[in-house]
């Protein structure tokens, strides 16, 4: 089947609101029942985009409306022995994923634990009107639940994304970003995502980018309640937010660096994702970049800064075949177009210099 382009105000679910906030725009929708396949044009889009049913015909979501219960026996019927790292909180967390008071830890503790356990802690607290916080982050299926796929999968065409799944009941995961596009299949329980453009960083109050509670800094805003005389500028990332509320089968692009806030919203809610790339696999991840200049240029006089400011523009951001065209081409070194051999030699520089 293929897919259909619904207008902004026009979503199936339009009922359905997000009361506790002011986020005007919805994000754009297509209708894609039981397709399997994501359109060629979405793989290569840079703006968000919910995906209506596309995996409606999963044998997972069928079993999942049914009941919580049919879904939970469902994914019982793929594990082996895994162990996942889970996180458990007390009630107090409402759900949200987060640091304690003073950001010294965490409001969770981390454990591993087989699949299945987790699977019965759900189970046990489902009709809590105060459940702890259980939640298993991004959790490889292959690994996790062997054979899963087989009936629960969605194309890519030439893309091979790394496919995971994420259980829990309700939780809030702060904004945050990640580098590979994202298809996020809700495939058990309603979630909510609220989208921000990469360019609302500074208004989003981003905490610490070396302790975090899974490896990507995250917003320190509780999105859900706002606390706007200690975050007034996030009144701005709000008005360029972009809303979507998800029931089990629709999926939602969310493209490469846009920050993302994600609600569950049910007892007991599954998501799978996807994962990928539109870049080398050579090519490092752009965070190394960064830790390495706060080591390097962060602290440098004014005057230094701003020279290298220059450098970076000119060599990464705005550099162009005319600026090293005056060397000869057999010396232009890493300043030629990158391959996987010219990266696996700079990586090779690097490490030499770093060890030093």
């Amino acid at each position: 089947m293929r897919c259909w382009k619904l207008s902004h105000g026009e979503g199936i679910h339009g009922s359905q609101t997000l009361n506790m906030l002011d986020v005007a725009t919805r994000i754009e929708e297509r209708s894609c029942h039981g397709s399997g396949r994501v359109p060629n044009d979405v793989l290569e889009a840079t703006s968000p985009l919910v995906l209506r049913g596309i995996a409606s015909e999963w044998p997972m979501v069928r079993a999942s409306n049914r009941s919580a219960s049919g879904g939970a026996d469902y994914l019982r019927g793929f594990y082996r022995d895994a162990t996942v790292c889970a996180f458990v909180g007390g009630a107090s967390a409402e759900g949200r994923v987060f640091y304690n008071e003073d950001l010294s830890g965490f409001n969770y503790e981390s454990h591993m634990i087989p699949f299945d356990r987790v699977l019965d802690i759900l189970e046990q607290h489902a009709g809590d009107t105060e459940p702890p916080l259980i939640y298993v982050g991004s959790t490889t299926v292959d690994v996790c639940l062997p054979g899963f796929r087989r009936d629960n999968d969605v194309g890519f065409g030439e893309y091979s994304p790394l496919a995971s799944i994420w259980v829990g009941n309700r939780t809030r995961i702060a904004p945050h970003y990640d580098l590979p596009d994202n298809v996020a299949c809700s495939v058990a329980g309603r979630r909510r995502f609220v989208l921000f453009p990469p360019e609302q960083l500074e208004n989003l109050y981003v905490g610490p980018i070396d302790f975090t509670p899974a490896g990507q800094a995250i917003s320190l805003v509780d999105v859900r309640n706002p606390d706007f005389n200690r975050f007034p500028k996030f009144r701005r990332a709000l008005k360029e937010a972009r809303l979507a509320e998800l029931e089990p089968g629709d999926a939602i692009l969310i493209p490469s660096m846009w920050w993302h806030y994600v609600e569950s919203l049910d007892s007991f809610n599954v998501l799978v994702n996807y994962w990928w790339r539109k870049s080398p696999a050579w090519m490092g991840p752009p965070v190394d970049v960064l830790m390495h200049a706060l080591l390097t240029i962060r602290d440098l006089p004014e005057a230094q800064r701003r020279a290298w400011k220059g450098i970076f523009d000119k060599y990464v951001f705005n550099g162009d075949e005319e600026f090293v065209a005056h060397i000869p081409e057999h010396r232009r070194g890493v300043l030629s177009p990158l391959d996987e051999r010219r990266a696996r030699e700079l990586r090779a520089r690097l490490l030499n210099r770093l060890n030093r």
